[in-house]
């Protein structure tokens, strides 16, 4: 029995006649940073959104833990062990900051509310928003916004989070500030699953690269490898259609990477 704390298999997801995800797998264990790279409409963003249900797979299995959660009934349950932060920060405006992490820990996991409090308020300091308690979203910047976001998902005590390209819609000054948030949860030990093309970000924290083509996971290595001109690929899908014929090196990686610098 692998000791992942995550583990995907054969995972297929077709919206109409487009297949955005054909077959992928990996795994992810305890303390992995693993972001996922490549151009758009690649079915990054749909990948995650199957782990956590928001998506239906078509095909495939997902286990968190020991638990087979692809059919799993109580997709809620699926989805506080799998906290999730998306491009745009969905809070509720009407609560402030303070309100908008409280509501799941006193609504979901029940917690009295003199508790729930100060666990949100102790969520708020761990990503540097604890002076803006009071403030409603329209008064908070997209960073802060976002930072709000993430400390609402970390109140739920997730084993997994999942960043679909957090800092997206953000403005260039405010994505630090969001990037050095996740660089700290990654220092931490938080298992991380991101799309992002940051790639200072990646290179700083990814534990893996994993570059995704046409549905599929077509290359992947660390850091280093992507960008140490003589590595050969460490692994790839091998049940993927397109690496059915492997190359030898990060050849698409590094011209994808080379897109984005011009």
């Amino acid at each position: 029995m692998s000791d992942a704390i995550l583990r995907v298999r054969g995972l297929s997801k077709r919206f109409d006649s487009e297949e955005v995800l054909r077959g992928v797998s990996f795994e992810v264990h305890k303390g992995d940073a693993k972001v996922f790279i490549g151009p758009s409409g690649t079915g990054k963003s749909t990948l995650l959104r199957c782990l956590n249900r928001l998506v239906e797979p078509d095909s495939g299995q997902v286990w968190l833990g020991s638990e087979e959660i692809t059919h799993a009934s109580d997709i809620d349950g699926v989805r506080r062990r799998m906290g999730m932060v998306f491009q745009n920060f969905y809070l509720f405006d009407h609560l402030t900051a303070l309100g908008n992490v409280e509501i799941g820990l006193t609504k979901v996991l029940k917690m009295p509310k003199r508790q729930a409090k100060d666990f949100a308020m102790s969520e708020l300091a761990r990503v540097g928003m604890d002076r803006f308690a009071d403030k409603y979203p329209a008064e908070l910047s997209g960073g802060q916004a976002q930072r709000v976001s993430i400390a609402r998902s970390l109140a739920m005590n997730p084993e997994i989070m999942l960043f679909d390209e957090p800092t997206s819609a953000l403005d260039p000054e405010l994505t630090g500030e969001v990037l050095e948030v996740m660089r700290n949860l990654a220092s931490g030990g938080m298992t991380m699953l991101v799309v992002s093309h940051e790639m200072e970000f990646v290179y700083s924290v990814a534990s893996e690269v994993l570059f995704m083509e046409g549905g599929v996971i077509v290359e992947r290595g660390t850091p280093g490898q992507i960008r140490d001109e003589n590595a050969s690929a460490e692994s790839r899908d091998p049940g993927a259609p397109s690496a059915q014929n492997p190359s030898k090196s990060f050849a698409r990686t590094r011209a994808f990477l080379r897109r984005l610098d011009g």
